[in-house]
């Protein structure tokens, strides 16, 4: 396993040491060029920023991928917290500006100098600086599953009370990496392309619970799962309560998998579609409930689509940027829950782009996560897998014997 998804980061002992001292900025200009659409809004940085936050929110929304009170609170809780800080020429207003433009429209470093006239290590440390404030936050936007049953299957009769213990939706995703000739091996897929492999944990109200990024894209899914629960600061399922996971993953304790045995039908045939035993109403429901995650992936990759493309920073940065997405996600979801992307998504007129693999992240509880040289294996012996499947038998006889009545 590539060391990056066990990498220790110092943001909450050290937060000052986030930001460079320098607060001189140049105003040099790299010869590569921006669109002429994003060119002509403004002649320098500082005009563009002010130009979007004083004009429509619509175009706050366009820009930087959020509401104009969700940026402003985003900048007074970096600055609050003392992690990002005026400097001299470049307001925190306008740092956060340019890290969202970076990531909501996937441009390149020297695009990016010529829209905002600054050199290409100003956009650079001020990237890094902004990305770092956000990884320091992102533990407080990373919330555990809690004890109750969630709303959206206490008030569906398909879920309720049948799946009462289950807290969310376990599911991976390969983004796109850059990465050196000599490592490339390790990094490059079954599809021949070089990803990451990304576990993430999401609720059924389209947050991530855990995100876990950094396993190179030849990793097997089961390796970055059993990393994920035996890590140090592993994923925590709440006593009694459990995940549902795709057939790809074993049905164990705290993890509910379809029946291998009996047709898992995709989304595209699941309201028309009638069961006719209890394996497959279960498989039936348990993929409806799934659903909720390749939904939350939609909307990150719709509002960041940096994760979609393979973007040339070191390694480290590639791994610090999934995690900073999915807690960005959880912010705007926290503060603006009728975000239009959100209400796009939750609306169901969403693009199912099947031919795109999912997104898988990690998103260590804490940030001072272990080193170790071999993950640990965690076998179930074969009384907790007895007791898994009792569960789910349980689970689908009782939904069976109630629709059939």
């Amino acid at each position: 396993m590539y060391k990056l998804s066990e990498f220790n980061l110092q943001l909450r002992s050290n937060p000052n040491s986030l930001m460079e001292s320098s607060e001189e900025e140049n105003d040099g200009v790299s010869g590569n060029h921006a669109t002429k659409e994003l060119i002509h809004l403004a002649s320098n940085g500082a005009k563009f920023i002010d130009e979007v936050l004083n004009g429509q929110n619509e175009c706050c929304l366009e820009n930087f991928r959020m509401d104009k009170h969700v940026f402003y609170k985003l900048c007074d809780i970096l600055q609050a917290k003392g992690l990002l800080r005026h400097t001299n020429r470049i307001k925190i207003e306008e740092q956060l500006g340019i890290f969202m433009f970076i990531i909501g429209h996937n441009l390149r470093t020297r695009a990016v100098q010529e829209l905002f006239r600054y050199s290409g290590e100003t956009i650079s440390r001020h990237f890094n600086n902004v990305l770092n404030a956000i990884m320091s936050i992102s533990l407080d936007l990373f919330q555990p599953p809690g004890s109750g049953v969630p709303s959206e299957i206490f008030e569906d009769p398909r879920f309720y009370p049948y799946f009462k213990d289950c807290v969310g939706v376990i599911d991976g995703i390969h983004v796109p990496v850059t990465v050196g000739v000599d490592e490339q091996g390790p990094f490059r897929n079954k599809n021949g392309l070089l990803s990451q492999n990304i576990l993430a944990a999401c609720s059924f109200d389209l947050k991530f619970q855990y995100v876990l990024a950094g396993w190179e894209g030849s990793a097997t899914d089961l390796q970055v799962f059993n990393s994920a629960i035996t890590r140090q600061n592993k994923l925590q399922v709440p006593e009694g309560k459990y995940y549902i996971v795709d057939s790809k993953y074993q049905n164990v304790p705290g993890f509910v998998a379809p029946y291998s045995s009996t047709p898992y039908y995709s989304k595209e045939f699941l309201s028309d579609y009638h069961p006719q035993d209890a394996s497959e109403l279960f498989n039936q429901r348990h993929s409806l409930l799934r659903h909720v995650i390749d939904r939350t992936f939609g909307i990150l990759k719709a509002r960041f689509p940096i994760l979609m493309s393979a973007p040339s920073y070191p390694l480290q940065t590639q791994v610090k940027l999934v995690v900073a997405a999915c807690a960005l996600h959880n912010y705007i979801r926290r503060e603006k829950p009728d975000d239009w992307l959100f209400k796009m998504y939750e609306e169901g007129s969403f693009p199912m782009e099947e031919s795109q693999p999912p997104l898988e992240m990690e998103v260590p509880p804490k940030m001072d996560v272990e080193t170790q040289t071999q993950p640990s294996v965690h076998t179930f012996d074969s009384e907790e897998i007895a007791l898994a499947s009792q569960l789910r038998d349980s689970i689908a006889t009782e939904m069976w014997n109630d629709f059939i009545q």
